[in-house]
């Protein structure tokens, strides 16, 4: 991996259009998820529509926004502790921790058909229609299979801005697969199981390059929920990098 000052240098030196008035960024939640089964580790990564107006043609983690009924859906296991104190730290928000790694659950569900958890024979009592996948399916989330890895706010005076808080799984968490989420019409033309060391040659927002290099340091470091989590932010002008 790169040093924590070729990343910082990395990230300070893209060219971004500016030209936006300044908004508050939006809670949002992303999930990489990570198959160590073979000999090296591999990450699922989506291409998008090259029709989108954000991030055109772009490899991404799925992910987005935060809704109410995240917080609301019941799990099977809930996260470590000490990723949910990360969580809370520095935090310009009163959402629970556990919403924002729900909101990844769901939305990997949205844009990919991989439901994510434990199946049991009685269905999750889900709090709404966004769920009802899960209650079909008999697949509870699981919270403990999460892994709070980093976090980044979006500089001012973009397009679109975003407090997004990164976390991983193992492939193993997935339980269950539904089809016709990905193709030529979908939000993501295509997924695709990508080796960690080769995934940054990809075309992809340079923040999601920075995120892979942290994670390939932490899965090296033994993927404990202990360690550091890194915080990417603007501050005069320049890019940061903090521990939680």
């Amino acid at each position: 991996m790169n040093t924590e000052t070729d990343l910082i240098r990395r990230m300070n030196t893209v060219e971004r259009d500016q030209g936006h008035v300044d908004s508050v960024p939006k809670d949002a939640a992303t999930l990489i998820l990570i198959d160590r089964s073979g000999r090296e580790p591999k990450v699922l990564l989506g291409r998008r529509h090259q029709s989108h107006k954000f991030m055109p043609g772009k490899f991404v983690f799925p992910g987005g926004r935060i809704e109410e009924s995240d917080a609301l859906m019941p799990a099977v296991g809930e996260l470590d502790p000490r990723a949910a104190a990360k969580l809370n730290a520095r935090l310009a928000t009163t959402r629970a921790p556990r919403a924002f790694a729900l909101a990844t659950v769901r939305e990997t569900y949205e844009e990919t058909g991989l439901l994510l958890g434990r199946k049991r024979d009685t269905p999750p009592a889900v709090p709404n229609g966004e769920w009802s996948a899960f209650a079909s399916a008999g697949v509870h989330p699981d919270l403990s299979q999460m892994f709070f890895v980093a976090r980044a706010i979006t500089p001012p005076r973009r397009p679109k801005r975003f407090d997004t808080r990164f976390f991983t799984a193992d492939a193993e968490a997935i339980a269950h697969r539904l089809d016709g989420f990905v193709g030529a019409d979908k939000e993501l033309v295509e997924l695709a199981w990508v080796p960690l060391a080769q995934a940054t040659s990809l075309d992809m927002p340079t923040i999601t390059g920075v995120i892979l290099e942290e994670l390939a340091a932490r899965v090296s470091a033994g993927m404990a929920h202990d360690l550091p989590v890194p915080f990417y932010f603007m501050e005069n002008q320049q890019f940061q990098r903090d521990l939680l």
